[in-house]
């Protein structure tokens, strides 16, 4: 199959959040299973075009592309995913795209992307390439599945495309002023009260893709289902109920190149689920740098986290000093985003100087390390899509401490709810006392030796590589084609 994948960001490149991990190791996936795969991305300033071996592509320069009666010009920089055959393709657009952040509050954020979207229709159309599916991904390619069925239905070079978009986080839905239909150049009877643009009054980027596409997917099985109520649906529960027979939940996968104990370049040793014991030198290397006493019988709780409220980091705050005083734990944080947070966690380092350190900011290799040198990961979700690091700790033998929802509820089971079968700790409630008691019945069972190495084994066993979900999507495409 022709699949062309349009994304916001993708690792190597850019990166905010899962979306990048995804859009960097899926397309790849598909690639070694023989597919064409043709992947398009802004191009932000901080991309460093000539580190990853990119060409400027003459044959598609300066083109023209309309937004709300203005013309503006593009250029294109080509190459390939490293490693892999997956082509990409990097929208040039210094007016939109050097600004100091992915995503910004500027006045002309919607145009922003409507210029990118645009864009990879044009660059379809230059070459001649007519892809069977069209894989767009969260709100900033929202719209692509609207004008694939409304302007450029003319083009017999997408006669047979069909689109399939996934939603990440539902949280995120692209939503702006009415009058900004202008800027679309979508049929502006489409936007109407409960129409396919229309989302409480404002346009969504987010409805469009959800309304127009063939297939809707999200990053698990259960968030699938969780979107579809109130609770979780943030506004278009409705639209999604409308169309559940057409919405699919793939778990993402991880990258074994990128997220492996036996060959990881970050952690001073390397280890796997024959020789854990290698586990313990990360552990000693990861409280060294956090300036922490090392002892082998002090559990470490990890934390890698945007500083969000979807986080639940809130749940954490007030039982983190009861907890400190009443058992034997050390807690080290990587993290930044919301200031109460910060102020949180920087506080909490200067109080319990030998128990907690916080690392506020972005580090890709303490990341790595804090998962091999951790004996737990506490992740406690209000919401979860899918999450990454759970499955990144059950690969590195750190046993993971979880609200049961979406991506979660689906990777990691409970020691306790799966009599002593399980791979982790979860729990229901959101609240600071579930997660209290789910953090002192994991120091419990630490202790356990032979019950804790069994758990962190069957963690480590688990195939979270993105071999069956690119599979699954494969089969996605062959549902969306057919409806086409």
């Amino acid at each position: 199959m022709r699949i062309c994948f349009a994304t916001s960001e993708c690792v190597p490149f850019v990166k905010t959040g899962g979306l990048a991990d995804v859009s960097g190791a899926l397309p790849k996936a598909l690639a070694e299973r023989g597919h064409h795969v043709k992947v398009f991305l802004p191009l932000y300033e901080s991309i460093r075009v000539f580190d990853y071996g990119l060409v400027f592509a003459e044959d598609i320069s300066n083109i023209p592309v309309g937004i709300g009666g203005r013309t503006i010009t593009f250029n294109t920089w080509y190459g390939h995913l490293p490693g892999s055959d997956a082509e990409v393709y990097l929208i040039d657009c210094p007016h939109y795209f050097h600004r100091d952040a992915v995503y910004t509050n500027d006045s002309d954020e919607d145009e922003r992307f409507i210029l990118f979207q645009r864009a990879v229709f044009s660059i379809m159309q230059r070459y001649n390439w007519s892809p069977d599916i069209l894989h767009c991904n969260d709100w900033q390619t929202g719209l692509m599945p609207a004008y694939l069925r409304e302007t450029y239905q003319w083009d017999d070079l997408f006669k047979r495309t069909a689109s399939v978009m996934t939603i990440h986080n539902i949280g995120y839905q692209g939503r702006f002023g009415r009058s900004r239909i202008y800027n679309t150049g979508l049929p502006l009877d489409q936007f109407y009260l409960g129409g396919p643009l229309e989302l409480d009054g404002a346009l969504s980027f987010l409805k469009a893709g959800i309304a127009y596409a063939d297939l809707i997917t999200t990053v698990s099985p259960t968030y699938a289902q969780e979107i579809q109520t109130p609770a979780y649906g943030a506004g278009l529960d409705g639209i999604l109920r409308a169309r559940a027979y057409d919405l699919h939940g793939v778990l993402n996968g991880i990258d074994p190149a990128d997220w492996n104990p036996a060959t990881d370049a970050h952690i001073p040793q390397t280890y796997d689920v024959n020789r854990l014991e290698g586990k313990e030198a990360n552990k000693r290397a990861l409280l060294e740098q956090a300036g922490l006493p090392y002892d082998p019988n002090v559990p470490v709780l990890g934390i890698v986290t945007r500083f969000a409220s979807q986080k639940g980091l809130d749940l954490l705050q007030p039982i983190l000093t009861d907890l400190l005083h009443h058992h034997r734990f050390q807690l080290v944080v990587l993290g930044s985003g919301e200031d109460e947070t910060e102020n949180f966690f920087r506080w909490a380092t200067s109080t319990y100087r030998d128990r907690v350190w916080a690392y506020i900011g972005y580090n890709i290799g303490l990341s790595h390390l804090i998962e091999a040198g951790a004996d737990m990961f506490v992740m406690p979700s209000h919401y979860e899509p899918c999450g990454l690091n759970q499955m990144y700790s059950l690969a590195y033998g750190t046993v993971p401490i979880v609200r049961k929802t979406g991506g979660l509820a689906d990777t990691v089971h409970d020691f306790h709810e799966t009599n002593g079968n399980g791979n982790g700790i979860s729990f229901y409630d959101a609240t600071p006392y579930a997660l209290k008691t789910s953090i002192e019945r994991a120091l419990a069972l630490y202790h356990d030796k032979p019950t804790w190495r069994a758990m962190q084994e069957r963690g480590m066993r688990t195939d979270f590589s993105w071999g069956a979900s690119a599979d699954a999507y494969v089969r996605l495409y062959e549902m969306a084609r057919a409806k086409r």
